[in-house]
């Protein structure tokens, strides 16, 4: 959420970042609300001050041996009742406003770092750098015609048991996603990543919190009768973890590492990758979270990109990073790189990670805040998260480069312990 005090005193500094990410907004409408938020409140502590001296007073009388039935006690505490009264009726004003002010708050996106490159659109991103030396041959074919061979996973039987973009993954293709999750874990872990498994149902203040709500409602598929969603990522109930608590500046940065299924509508993607593991309504991811002291961040950003190509690497599959511009940032992110790995059967890179800077942003929306010993002030942490990785994708990377010309599929020597050999057969 942006800051309050940024759009009351400079709201046209709002303005040209948001129009930066290709965002035309008013923000007069949104400083009259904050101006007036700040003044009731103003108007309402001045009252509530002469309310308490009124109060403090009348104990005062009493203490002195005046009758507390006395005239001049009752007049005190009519006054008393009548500023009361208009205490009460200034809350509900300010409440109200506060409420819209709010509301119109949750819904602008976060402003770009300056580093950002500026651009419109994904053809604007840049080129960061590459790893491995992408397969290109003329006999490849895709990841979901590899797992069809293998019997892999079964799209079909998936369809009767829920609806389509949806998989039922049999036997070795089981037996892979599992043994990714586990390796990814292992080796974040060994980074120092304290790993949680966090609840997969999640409730509106958690999703508000990390800016999916209200923005990508129609996105999530949400419970009936219950103030429940399927989570899209496990970055939403990490965000949650430390929601409304100050943590000690001494213990930043808490890194976090949590598997999770995911969930997702991907409204508006029909007609796209509708074949193979790509793009699924119910998909597993590992994540990785920090949260950071604001001087950190910028460095932190790099190192958390750093572990999820890590993964990559250690899994022998080549893939580039791309910086995304302005006008293709995430909601919540101030800055972000893209990890695209390699897919030699498509002959296309496609993205497999999302690593992100959101600065205060999330803080802000869910007053996660820290502090130090010495100094009592606080303020907002920053937060990054990153796929790390996406596991259907990975397992779509890995049958595409590792396909061999008998039909079985060679797997990475650092996977090989966690799968129990180091192929795919038919069998």
């Amino acid at each position: 959420m942006l800051d309050q005090r940024l759009v009351r005193e400079n709201p046209d500094l709002i303005a040209r970042e948001l129009n930066r990410r290709g965002m035309n907004v008013d923000l007069e409408p949104l400083q009259l609300l904050a101006k007036k938020q700040q003044h009731l409140g103003e108007q309402r502590s001045c009252i509530q001050a002469e309310s308490n001296r009124i109060g403090k007073e009348v104990g005062n009388l009493i203490k002195q041996g005046l009758n507390s039935t006395s005239n001049e006690i009752h007049q005190l505490r009519q006054k008393g009742n009548a500023i009361k009264q208009q205490v009460s009726k200034l809350e509900e004003e300010e409440k109200t406003v506060s409420t819209k002010l709010k509301e119109h708050l949750l819904s602008l996106p976060n402003i770009p770092s300056s580093k950002c490159p500026e651009g419109k659109n994904e053809k604007d991103n840049q080129f960061i750098r590459s790893w491995g030396n992408p397969i290109k041959k003329e006999d490849l074919i895709q990841h979901w015609q590899i797992a069809e061979n293998l019997g892999l996973f079964d799209s079909e039987r998936s369809v009767k048991i829920s609806q389509s973009r949806f998989v039922t993954l049999l036997d070795q293709g089981a037996r892979l996603e599992r043994a990714l999750i586990n390796f990814m874990i292992d080796l974040h872990t060994k980074k120092g990543y304290k790993e949680i498994l966090p609840p997969v149902l999640v409730n509106s203040a958690s999703l508000t919190g990390s800016g999916q709500l209200p923005k990508f409602a129609e996105e999530s598929f949400k419970c009936a009768q219950d103030d429940l969603w399927l989570t899209p990522t496990a970055e939403v109930p990490v965000t949650s973890l430390h929601r409304e608590e100050i943590i000690p500046l001494e213990e930043l940065p808490l890194k976090y590492v949590a598997y999770s299924p995911c969930f997702r509508r991907e409204a508006g993607s029909y007609g796209r990758d509708t074949r193979g593991l790509i793009r699924l309504h119910q998909f597993n991811k590992v994540e990785l979270y920090w949260f950071v002291n604001a001087n950190q961040s910028e460095a932190a950003h790099s190192k958390i990109t750093n572990d999820a190509e890590d993964v990559l690497k250690q899994l022998e599959l080549p893939y580039r990073v791309i910086e995304l511009c302005t006008g293709d940032l995430g909601f919540s992110a101030s800055r972000t790189y893209d990890l695209e790995v390699w897919l030699p059967g498509a002959n296309a890179y496609r993205e497999i990670s999302s690593c992100s800077l959101c600065g205060d942003f999330q803080a802000r929306r869910s007053a996660i805040r820290t502090k130090s010993k010495e100094d009592k002030s606080t303020q907002f942490v920053h937060t990054l998260n990153g796929s790390g990785l996406a596991v259907g994708r990975t397992m779509a990377a890995l049958l595409e480069n590792g396909q061999q010309s008998d039909g079985t599929v060679s797997l990475p020597k650092a996977l090989a312990p966690y799968f129990g050999t180091d192929h795919l057969k038919s069998k």
